[in-house]
């Protein structure tokens, strides 16, 4: 049987539309940052209805299987989808820097390269070949047990969601919700509400923070609340490929 074909997927917002120094303040501050509407709702569901095309995909994974959680989601295989493709290369660089200001406030000497197929490069040749950004599906008591998105040695440290259902109309609960772990204190969660077609950028296992006396490093972790009712498709953006 030939697959049918997929959705047609809507043309992206301008990404230079998006306040930066709106997002590396947040980020700087909480570790995260909401991107407003980064995909109408239309574009949404064209994604979400991608999870049912089982071609565009390396492999699928049922959380409850491996401890991560209840629920599930599907790794894209290459050639990525094209919008995925032009997020992915579009907000890379405006994240690069970020990322290379947080190495060195943090002591670490290793630099992300201004494009990312460059960053990519540096994946492959490590032996990290295998595409990273995925589709998650939940249903009703579905949830995401905290954790981070590593996958190999090299590791861009930062990342982004894209909640592509509405909450309240096609779900409720699933909260998107981040930790922070300082060092010999209690975690400080964070909940951050999302809308339709909004995006989370966040931190994906460590980031630097401002303490009375200099800058400290943080663990952070990330996860989702239970689902109490109908259906959450979410798109995570992984920036590095997987060994």
């Amino acid at each position: 049987m030939t697959p049918s074909a997929p959705p047609t997927l809507l043309s992206l917002p301008s990404l230079p539309d998006i306040d930066w120094e709106a997002v590396v303040r947040s980020l700087d501050d909480q570790g995260c940052a909401v991107i407003d509407a980064l995909l109408p709702p239309t574009e949404c569901r064209a994604m979400a209805a991608l999870y049912a095309q089982r071609s565009h995909f390396r492999s699928r994974v049922v959380m409850e299987r491996h401890g991560f959680g209840r629920g599930e989601y599907q790794h894209f295989q290459y050639p990525l989808p094209e919008r995925i493709a032009a997020l992915r290369t579009g907000l890379y660089p405006h994240l690069a820097p970020i990322a290379n200001r947080w190495q060195a406030i943090m002591g670490i000497e290793e630099r992300f390269a201004p494009e990312h197929a460059a960053f990519l490069q540096r994946c492959h040749a490590a032996g990290q070949t295998r595409p990273t950004p995925l589709l998650l599906q939940y249903g009703p008591g579905d949830y995401n047990c905290l954790h981070q998105d590593l996958y190999g040695e090299q590791i861009f440290p930062l990342q982004v969601a894209v909640l592509l259902s509405e909450p309240g109309a096609d779900f409720t609960g699933g909260e998107f919700v981040l930790t922070e772990q300082r060092p010999r204190m209690q975690s400080r969660p964070e909940v951050v509400p999302l809308r339709q077609g909004d995006a989370v950028v966040f931190a994906v296992h460590h980031r630097p923070v401002q303490g009375t006396r200099g800058p400290y490093r943080v663990q952070m972790r990330h996860g989702v609340s239970r689902v109490r009712s109908g259906q959450r498709h979410t798109m995570g953006i992984v920036f590095h490929d997987a060994a």
